[in-house]
């Protein structure tokens, strides 16, 4: 077992507690981050909101056993620095989270980084404010009305509505005009199981059942884009960005997800597959205009984020964007999330573990405001 080097930052992974399973979260990843934190000469742990007592010099931290199966209660020093995995909106909007991600923020010798998940409405609104961001973001308005549907239908033929807080694709529904049939509305329904379409002869029926599908779920629409295919199913590019140990945006890789067969979205959960940008790109536009396409994505993506983070007044550290490619090789931006889900490909994997412990050294170099 590596030993700590206690020039290097104690680094925390933070989640909630859970009765039967002790903490809540992916442990697959956390053994991950871990093993690689110790192999770097870090000290790392897993903690719970709970077990974060900020006033006490030492916490009850989780580590895995040699095997990775069990995970022990050890006592551990308080940390330099949080990195935040509270799973999920539900989780992170509960008051004793809110309150110790708060305090995390205004401890003077803590750092924590990506306080909050991304609301869908508030990424769109924060790149609309630069215009080099702007011209990458499909056309986007809050769903609050069929008034709202009619408007934008009078300009696209086809939309996704999305929900604003929405993950891996769930709730979301695609909605297309067909002026030259007696129901010229179709809605298809992602759902769990299975996608169903409802056809609608006037917007009035259309948005009665849209209404049913959303309940009180705030929602976004959004003009579709008409992507670039792979044996005639559409892909998008899923990048994942990190700081790296000078504080800076790097990427730290891009993959490619092709949408399952019957799938409105390209989300793995929901059908679809993980690919190499390469071949889904050189297939549709051929191998020149592929490489010039893939060279571009960098760029845009690091602008992108950049945006993000300057408009949302915090301090991230990662985040994961889908990007869509048109027929004509435009790069469009879907979302992005602040706790990206781990990405399959080995080298991005690799890589994405270390990065976290670069950034965590540079963020321990910084005092705080």
């Amino acid at each position: 077992m590596s030993t700590r080097d206690l020039n290097k930052p104690v680094v925390a992974i933070l989640t909630t507690s859970d009765r039967v399973k002790q903490f809540k979260g992916n442990r697959n990843n956390f053994r991950d981050i871990i093993n690689r934190g110790r192999e770097l000469g870090h000290l790392v742990y897993v903690v719970t909101v709970r077990d974060l007592k900020l006033d006490e010099r030492t916490v009850s931290g989780y580590v895995p056993s040699a095997s990775g199966k069990l995970w022990y209660s050890i006592s551990v020093p308080l940390p330099q620095v949080i990195y935040n995995r509270i799973p999920n909106r539900n989780e992170e909007e509960k008051a004793p989270v809110a309150r110790k991600i708060a305090e995390c923020l205004e401890h003077e010798h803590i750092h924590l980084y990506n306080p909050n998940f991304f609301n869908k409405w508030n990424l769109f609104e924060w790149l609309k404010e630069s215009r080099a961001t702007a011209k990458h973001v499909p056309k986007t308005r809050r769903l609050r009305s069929a008034a709202t549907l009619s408007a934008m239908l009078r300009n696209h033929d086809s939309l996704y509505l999305k929900p604003e807080s929405g993950k891996a694709g769930k709730g979301i529904m695609r909605l297309k005009y067909r002026e030259d049939t007696s129901l010229p509305y179709r809605l298809q329904i992602q759902s769990d199981k299975k996608n169903t379409t409802y056809k609608a002869a006037s917007v009035e029926r259309l948005w009665a059942r849209i209404s049913r599908e959303k309940g009180l779920t705030r929602y976004i629409v959004q003009q579709a884009i008409g992507l670039a295919t792979f044996h005639g199913r559409p892909f998008d590019l899923r990048v994942l960005l990190q700081k790296n140990g000078r504080g800076a945006w790097g990427v730290t890789g891009i993959g490619a997800r092709l949408a399952g067969s019957r799938s409105i979205t390209t989300h793995v959960p929901r059908g679809g597959s993980v690919e190499e940008p390469a071949t889904m790109l050189s297939e549709h536009f051929g191998t020149e205009q592929a490489a010039a396409i893939l060279k571009s994505v960098p760029a845009t993506a690091l602008l992108l984020a950049r945006q993000i983070e300057r408009a949302s007044e915090t301090t991230l550290g990662e985040m994961s964007m889908d990007l869509g490619v048109d027929e004509a090789g435009g790069l469009w931006f879907f979302e992005a999330n602040s706790r990206p889900m781990k990405f399959d490909e080995p080298a991005i994997r690799k890589l994405s573990l270390e990065r976290i412990f670069q950034y965590s050294q540079h963020l321990a170099r910084q005092s705080k405001p």
